[in-house]
């Protein structure tokens, strides 16, 4: 590991927990949720990454409810939220948590925006428009989901670095070398904790589904080498044990060891269960949590 990235390590922290059930809980959920953060922060996760589409606001709240660790957008749609006021809500988060927050950006996909045209273009404006507010939102302060050349790229020239969606092992290598050394990588790796592989590889189906109706994501596993018939019926055995980490937590530290072995500086792992009904999944975190030895995991 070079300095750089031992330090890019230490900011964001090896492991960490990316969850869109932390934005936008359920009436009566806030309190169970700030509750499920500060014990992420206790048991020694570097980032807690707020997915599904969340505003800066609702990740706000999330840092608000923890003493130490990184909160990060995983990922804030630029089509959703207009610059300016993202930069206010930014510089607001920053005067009260100096440090602890990271705004991850993403273009989002045609089909979930109706605006959507030329991403790449508007990222660019977009980040343009946050160097230009009042209070500018620093590169350091912000990274991108980017999955293809052209956004990890942009990412290394204009922001810490990419927060990588749906990706393998071989992506991370390859978004390495676009990156080059110098830019945080820090790709979400599912996760079924289940020694059932048929149920667990079911539990993964449940989940990929959707994604593989979303072009942004098909076109980056065809360029990986993967064929349409591999996204029929919720996804190949083989799709679904390249992008999963499925099993008991050592097959889930195996797992993490090879993105981190392409060249990850940090793994934001998504837990899933089999039972959408489940709730957030504190034991799966806190299984976790002890067998990557996190402080506070003891």
């Amino acid at each position: 590991m070079t300095s750089d990235s031992a330090d890019r390590t230490a900011r964001f922290g090896p492991i960490g927990i990316w969850s869109s059930a932390l934005h936008q809980p359920a009436p009566g959920e806030a309190a169970r949720v700030a509750e499920a953060v500060a014990e992420l922060d206790e048991l020694g996760y570097g980032t807690i990454w707020v997915g599904g589409s969340p505003s800066v606001e609702e990740a706000g709240a999330v840092v608000g409810a923890t003493r130490r660790i990184m909160v990060a957008t995983g990922i804030l749609s630029i089509w959703q939220h207009e610059a300016p006021a993202v930069a206010e809500q930014v510089a607001a988060i920053e005067r009260t948590a100096p440090g602890r927050f990271v705004l991850g950006l993403g273009v989002s996909h045609d089909a979930l925006t109706p605006r959507y045209a030329r991403p790449y273009s508007t990222m660019v404006a977009y980040l343009d428009a946050l160097d230009a507010a009042p209070e500018p939102v620093p590169a350091r302060s912000r990274v991108l989901a980017a999955l293809g050349p052209k956004m990890l790229a942009l990412a290394s020239e204009r922001s810490a670095g990419a927060h990588p969606y749906l990706v393998t092992p071989e992506h991370t290598a390859r978004a390495r070398a676009a990156l080059g050394p110098d830019a945080l990588l820090a790709p979400e790796l599912g996760v079924v904790l289940d020694t059932d592989l048929d149920r667990a590889r079911t539990t993964a189906r449940t989940m990929l589904s959707f994604y593989l109706g979303l072009p942004n994501y098909t076109d980056n596993l065809l360029r990986l080498g993967f064929a349409e018939d591999d996204f029929t019926d919720g996804g190949s055995v083989r799709l679904l044990d390249a992008l999963f980490a499925l099993g008991d937590a050592d097959a889930v530290r195996a797992r993490v060891d090879a993105y981190r072995a392409a060249g990850a500086d940090h793994v934001a792992l998504q837990v899933l269960h089999h039972d959408p009904a489940a709730g957030l999944p504190r034991a799966q975190w806190r299984e976790l949590a002890g067998a990557f030895s996190l402080s506070g995991s003891a």
